[in-house]
């Protein structure tokens, strides 16, 4: 377990330390089985437990005198892979996050590393702490553009490997990411609607910058899904391209062997009075006609641009 005080900095505190005169607020870390046995330490009147141990999304929920919730965090490395899982529970004192991952400690000790603040407080820190959470989302994303560039690119080359698995894997990586944002956004709405007054209401600003942050974010991943489609679309388009070139130049050649088919028919029906069989030029004759059937038709078809 570690408790903290919200000062200039986040300060390690003893747990003596958290009912503070000063009215500082307060944050903590504890596992599962440590918040059973110091719940009541923090005198939160909670009636929605928060379970640790059973989380699927990230959401919170409103109180009586206190407001819970939990947090499922991909992994950015490996989004469609495990996630990061923990709880936390609020009120006007502090927060206190129930986390068995240690993903919540982590991103408390970079908060540490980083931020100072000239007015210390609750809505702050967790402006900060969500900001935190999509914090490399952008440079991640400008990476899946790059990628989606790099294979329009190669399409439009009409190169013969195009790795569309890839754009696949993009597609449900940002369709993680979506999912993941929009309950970030229901989360935030909730700690900005303020029900219980645990918030200064000149520091619900927070909220706000951050709902809009959520916004440009979620706008861009959904972007980028559509350009994931695009992209698909143009494949298909280029293909299609493709298979049309094929039936043309399959029909072209048919065209030009349908005259020549003909003629080999009729000379070989061996009809006994046919005059051209005993002529000595017929079969001179023949190729003859038959070249200029093929140049005939070669000069028709590109003058008509269908070669």
């Amino acid at each position: 377990m570690a408790y903290y005080l919200l000062e200039e900095s986040i300060r390690p505190c003893g747990v003596e330390e958290l009912r503070d005169p000063a009215g500082r607020r307060y944050v903590a870390v504890l596992s599962s089985p440590e918040w059973e046995r110091e719940r009541d330490r923090f005198d939160m009147g909670i009636e929605l437990e928060p379970d640790a141990g059973n989380i699927h999304n990230t959401k919170a929920e409103v109180n009586y005198d206190s407001l819970t919730g939990t947090f499922q965090i991909p992994d950015r490395s490996d989004l469609q892979g495990r996630d990061y899982c923990f709880a936390f529970a609020l009120d006007e004192k502090g927060v206190v996050f129930i986390d068995d991952s240690g993903r919540a400690q982590q991103m408390i000790d970079e908060i540490r590393r980083t931020k100072r603040w000239r007015e210390p407080s609750l809505e702050r820190f967790l402006y900060d702490f969500l900001e935190l959470i999509v914090d490399k989302d952008l440079a991640l994303m400008e990476r899946f553009e790059s990628e989606l560039n790099r294979i329009e690119d190669g399409i439009l080359a009409a190169r013969e490997q195009s790795d569309l698995v890839r754009v696949n894997e993009i597609r449900s990586d940002l369709r993680e990411l979506l999912v993941h944002y929009e309950q970030i956004i229901d989360l935030t709405q909730e700690l900005e609607e303020n029900e219980n007054g645990f918030f200064l209401e000149e520091n619900l600003r927070y909220f706000h910058l951050f709902m809009n942050l959520m916004a440009r974010r979620h706008d861009f991943a959904s972007s980028l899904r559509d350009y994931t489609m695009q992209v698909r679309d143009l494949y298909n388009a280029q293909l299609e391209v493709k298979q049309n070139r094929i039936m043309t130049l399959l029909t072209v050649v048919t065209t030009i062997f349908m005259p020549l088919t003909l003629i080999a028919g009729w000379y070989g029906m061996n009809f006994r009075y046919m005059p051209e069989l005993e002529w000595r030029a017929g079969y001179p004759v023949v190729i003859a006609v038959s070249v200029a059937v093929v140049v005939f038709c070669l000069v028709f078809f590109k003058k008509k641009k269908w070669l």
